[in-house]
């Protein structure tokens, strides 16, 4: 069974997504917004909906889609365009949203290069996409929930690894894939746990790239910090090696 299909029917997962706390969907909802009033946006891997009811509150024409039943369920009492999907070809033709992202969603598909490749597909030309994951090649930090992420010696490894991504895609860029790792199942459900991708901003980047966007911005902070601090933390290359992968693209081709 392919790894999306576990939340098919997960209802712990949909109890989790819905004591989310604004504050950490806020950010990557206000930058999902497309500058032309009243234009269609989309949240891949939308929960229960509340991003897509905060686009809706501001006047753009939302859509929303997910794995799981249960998430759809809940998100259609937001918003009617929210449907099921198969976790692989986005129920949409060519370039017909203004924007679209995905929040914490790359690290658990079954195939993200691909995944990427159909989120671009979706958006016009000079149109946005905003594509946010956990950082788990983070060689520096604190607060890091899952194993990989924690002890000197793992953050020793990731900045290695990254450093050999780096040379990969200057020497061999066709065989570049992202790390895969085995979920962690642990009861209560804990969904950034069982994630399967090593998602990381360097091969965010890359692929978004490789599909015909510039990335405008790629940044440590997946939701709103004091001023000075996001901009510190976000100042040097450093940026790729801390916490988050909050990267931000227009669509060029």
């Amino acid at each position: 069974m392919a790894h999306q299909e576990t939340y098919r029917h997960n209802e712990a997962y949909a109890e989790f997504l819905a004591g989310w706390d604004a504050g950490f969907y806020k950010k990557y909802a206000d930058t999902l917004q497309p500058a032309e009033p009243g234009a269609r946006v989309l949240d891949v891997g939308c929960g229960v909906g509340q991003v897509v009811a905060r686009l809706t509150e501001a006047g753009f024409e939302a859509h929303g889609v997910d794995v799981s039943e249960p998430n759809i369920e809940r998100a259609r009492k937001f918003c009617p365009r929210c449907q099921l999907y198969d976790g692989r070809q986005l129920p949409f033709p060519d370039q017909y949203f203004a924007s679209a992202g995905a929040l914490n969603v790359l690290e658990h598909v079954d195939e993200p290069e691909a995944f990427i490749a159909e989120l671009v597909r979706v958006v016009r030309i000079g149109g946005k996409i905003v594509l946010s994951s956990p950082n788990f090649f983070r060689a520096l930090g604190f607060r890091d929930y899952h194993p990989k992420m924690r002890g000197f010696t793992n953050k020793w490894a990731n900045f290695r690894r990254l450093r050999q991504k780096r040379r990969q895609m200057r020497h061999d860029p066709a065989s570049v894939r992202f790390d895969r790792m085995t979920p962690i199942v642990k009861e209560p459900f804990t969904p950034d746990d069982d994630a399967i991708v090593a998602t990381n901003p360097l091969e965010m980047k890359f692929f978004l790239e490789r599909n015909g966007c510039a990335v405008e911005r790629v940044e440590c902070t997946d939701r709103y910090v004091a001023a000075p601090i996001d901009f510190l933390l976000n100042l040097t290359p450093t940026r790729y090696v801390m916490f988050n992968a909050f990267l931000v693209a227009r669509r060029l081709r």
